[in-house]
């Protein structure tokens, strides 16, 4: 009776913790879909004398982002973190969300969408779907995630240090785009490629 009563909350841990890798490996699956067409659009795009910004930082991004998925994981098992219905499910919420707006953006751009920042001259400015209310949707989707990913099983120090290293990293990122977006300028209907900003409004 003391034996089952000591190993019960442990096979519930074990349990939730295996289904929380089984959501990583979707979300890594989903990443790897993400790459797929970004390759694709970007082959495209430089097809169409489409110009590059920011490389320095790309590789920072998805070192972030791999990173990620990594440690939020490993913190659950290695530090033993505990699924919390109240804030697990709530998370998980938004995880989901998070995914839905990030392919919405994706459908939106179109051919346009990649993970890296491409002037594509000639091109017009994109202002459907999620672009007809806010600047840069994807990287709502980015943020969301970021935090709410490592949180569906407590992982707090990853969805931490995740956080204030991808604010740095989205400073820099916009930076890039605004700058990039005003040379375009000197383009009639030139745009963006990767989260598309949009003009002022």
């Amino acid at each position: 009776m003391t034996a089952q009563m000591v190993t019960a909350p442990m096979v519930t841990m074990t349990g939730s913790a295996a289904w929380y890798l089984v959501l990583i490996a979707l979300v890594c699956a989903e990443r790897i879909a993400e790459l797929a067409v970004s390759r694709r659009n970007l082959a495209r795009a430089r097809r169409r004398g489409g110009v590059e910004y920011g490389r320095e930082h790309y590789p920072y991004m998805v070192l972030a982002h791999a990173g990620l998925l990594v440690a939020a994981p490993a913190e659950v098992v290695l530090l033993d973190r505990p699924f919390l219905p109240w804030l697990g499910w709530p998370m998980l919420a938004v995880v989901l969300l998070a995914q839905a707006l990030r392919w919405w953006c994706v459908k939106s751009l179109g051919e346009r969408w990649n993970t890296r920042v491409v002037v594509v001259p000639g091109m017009p400015l994109v202002h459907a779907g999620p672009y007809r209310w806010l600047r840069h949707p994807n990287y709502v989707a980015v943020v969301a995630e970021g935090l709410a990913l490592p949180l569906v099983h407590t992982a707090w120090m990853t969805a931490l240090t995740f956080c204030a290293v991808n604010a740095w990293l989205l400073a820099v990122r916009i930076r890039v785009e605004d700058t990039a977006l005003g040379r375009a300028a000197a383009f009639p209907g030139a745009g963006l490629s990767p989260d598309g900003p949009a003009p002022p409004r």
